[in-house]
């Protein structure tokens, strides 16, 4: 999972940055339009995951990131969300989750219950990746984004796996609305990765409020 930029700290913008503040206007993609669009993906990839200093983390692979958007694109329901001004702002992709719990496998403990039962309605979706340029209206767009996904495939929570070294994607996550849900282990080098949930709507959002752990006893931004 990737996110940025990871701080949730919007940065002044530079002298002729317009596309800093332009409205971004969101284009759903098919699987052909993302092969068109693969190596802009890894450029926004490699800039939305700049180098911090001294967070060797977050040194981007773009190689990696191209293998992870194959795969998820093998995944049936695969569906993109980008923004864009005159160049490519965002993006978010995924695919539904399968309502016989197979994604949650290896999860530490049990779900709660009001997760666990939109979790196994068939009304999840996974979200591989969300990259987002670094400008003053980034945590609006990636809510942006996240949203229309959601609300393209009726889902009524999203969710995504974040290794739990990442704090600065983690960050970025709680600031645009994301719950902890606990945590899993992958099969692949046992690492143990951040479930996280997010609400779509205000309705469901107030239904787990109480079910869902809020890092640092707040709510979204407070990370």
């Amino acid at each position: 999972m990737t996110a940025g930029p990871g701080r949730g700290q919007p940065r002044k913008p530079e002298a002729g940055d317009v596309t800093a503040v332009s409205p971004a206007r969101l284009r759903r993609l098919n699987r052909w339009l993302v092969e068109d669009l693969r190596e802009d993906l890894a450029d926004l990839y490699v800039e939305s995951r700049a180098a911090v200093p001294g967070d060797a983390y977050r040194r981007p692979g773009r190689r990696r990131f191209l293998n992870r958007l194959t795969a998820a694109m093998r995944r049936p329901g695969f569906a993109m969300v980008i923004a864009e001004t005159d160049r490519l702002m965002g993006c978010a992709f995924g695919f539904p989750v399968r309502g016989d719990g197979a994604w949650w496998l290896g999860l530490a403990g049990a779900l709660p219950r009001g997760i666990e039962q939109l979790a196994l309605s068939d009304r999840a979706f996974a979200f591989g990746d969300i990259l987002i340029r670094p400008h003053p209206q980034d945590r609006r767009l990636a809510r942006r984004v996240q949203e229309r996904l959601l609300t393209d495939h009726h889902a009524a929570l999203g969710a995504t796996l974040v290794d739990r070294a990442d704090g600065p994607i983690l960050a970025a996550l709680r600031s645009w609305g994301w719950r902890d849900a606990g945590e899993i282990w992958s099969p692949v080098g046992a690492t143990l990765l951040h479930a996280l949930v997010l609400p779509a709507g205000e309705r469901t959002m107030a239904r787990l409020e109480d079910l869902v752990a809020i890092p640092g006893g707040g709510g979204p931004g407070t990370a």
